[in-house]
């Protein structure tokens, strides 16, 4: 058997400790930190009244914010006709935030994938098509004096605008705001 003094056991341990890549931080954005929480959506939804549960907050450590939306209404089978994740980050290099939706409607393709510039109290998502024309917009707009949020979904035909979703998220009472 082959003795290996532990001396050299420990660098050999700190360096492949070293090479390893290194996380990134946790990201650091006030906007998303106001839609953690629990909230009502209602609103229409493709021209019909709604209301869903959102549920959001930080994961992986800190680098997605994750949306999980639960519609109330109910398929014939009891399950909810809407239900969806939607991970929003933070690109340190493009400084956009990505978004994905992984819901039970969409595919996850990169028709799935949109992003937003930073704004003040505004999270204006577009999707491109393999052509670089946008053909989905979603908007998310924070009103700080209500402390609520409108969300705005539009399908983009030819540069026109088709409202798709025209919702207000309130939060509810026990939430803890923030992070």
């Amino acid at each position: 058997m082959i003795r290996i003094p532990k001396s050299l056991l420990l660098v050999a341990v700190l360096l492949a400790y070293s090479a390893a890549p290194a996380q990134r931080p946790p990201v650091n954005s006030p906007l998303l930190d106001r839609l953690v929480g629990r909230w009502v959506l209602q609103g229409t939804i493709a021209g019909r009244q709604t209301t869903h549960d959102i549920t959001a907050e930080w994961v992986a450590n800190h680098q997605y914010l994750r949306l999980h939306e639960v519609s109330r209404e109910k398929t014939t089978d009891g399950k909810p006709q809407y239900d969806a994740f939607i991970h929003i980050g933070w690109d340190e290099e493009k400084k956009i935030y990505p978004i994905i939706f992984l819901d039970n409607f969409w595919g996850i393709g990169p028709e799935a994938i949109g992003a937003a510039a930073p704004k003040d109290n505004e999270l204006l998502f577009v999707w491109k098509d393999e052509k670089g024309a946008v053909g989905f917009t979603n908007d998310f707009l924070y009103d700080p004096k209500t402390d609520s949020w409108q969300w705005v979904m539009d399908n983009v035909f030819n540069g026109t605008h088709k409202p798709f979703r025209r919702v207000r998220l309130t939060r509810l009472a026990s939430n803890n705001a923030g992070s």
